[in-house]
Formats: C-alpha cells, structure tokens, sequence
C-alpha cells in the first residue's frame, strides 16, 4: 500500500461537473494506491501512521487536532515507466480487491476518530488542492 499524504488548506474533488469530497479547512489529502498483497493488517497499519504522522504546523498529526482527510483512491502510484515510454500498472491490484480495501481504509480512519471525505472510485475525478508548505509525503508498506 502506498499512500501520498499532502498536508492542505483545502481540496476538493469533482466527478461529472459535481463535488463529491472536499475539505474546507486544513487537513490532509490522501492519494492511496493499493497492491495485490495488501490486507486488511496493512490497511490498519496505514490508516493510523496518516491520522498520527506529524505533518501538519507545529510538529502536530490530524490526530492531535482532529484534522479532516479527504481520501482518493489512485491506482497510478503502483505505475512503472522504467522500461519504454508506456508505463504499466501490473503491480495495482484490481478493483475487486482494492475497493473493499479503499473503503476499509477510510472507515478505520473514521474509527480513529477522523473526519473523512472521499472521492469516488474508480471514476474520473478531478482533484484541486491549495498545498500548505508545500509538505507532501509517501508512505509505504
């Protein structure tokens, strides 16, 4: 599982001309991206190293503050371009296994006391984002 964690002002994210997910205040926004050997130990794992890394002002976690966190899932962060031009996606797994896992994710956050927002998966969405630092991180297991 891979998680790319920007630390915000505010986000939003758009399907079809219509906003589905946004944050208003700061917090944080979440790009995750999911593997075949991803479980369910992992995805608990991942959900509380974002709601408790300490990225936001002050050396303080969303955790600390009860930060809002706007997730969307992204297949792309398991892209490899590093042979040719084209890069491929084997490594994502597929959407009957990495939805379920999306939505396990956001719901532990919400079992950790987060305030979630999300986008919708698998669909085209448009996400906007007013960077805070800019802070970015990546997170990985």
């Amino acid at each position: 599982m891979r998680a790319v964690v920007q630390r915000v002002l505010s986000a939003s994210v758009t399907v079809e001309g219509e906003v589905v997910g946004a944050l208003r205040e700061p917090g944080l926004l979440v790009h995750l991206g999911i593997t075949h050997d991803d479980t369910d130990e992992v995805v608990a794992w991942m959900a509380r190293k974002v709601w408790e890394v300490r990225i936001l002002r002050e050396e303080r976690s969303a955790s600390d503050v009860g930060a809002p966190v706007l997730v969307v899932s992204q297949f792309t962060l398991y892209g490899d371009a590093v042979k040719g031009r084209r890069p491929t996606w084997a490594s994502a797994a597929p959407a009957a296994v990495s939805e379920p896992l999306y939505e396990r994710f956001c719901s532990e956050l919400e079992s950790l006391g987060a305030e979630v927002s999300r986008g919708v998966f698998g669909a085209d969405m448009r996400v906007e984002s007013v960077n805070d630092g800019p802070v970015t991180l990546l997170l990985e297991r």
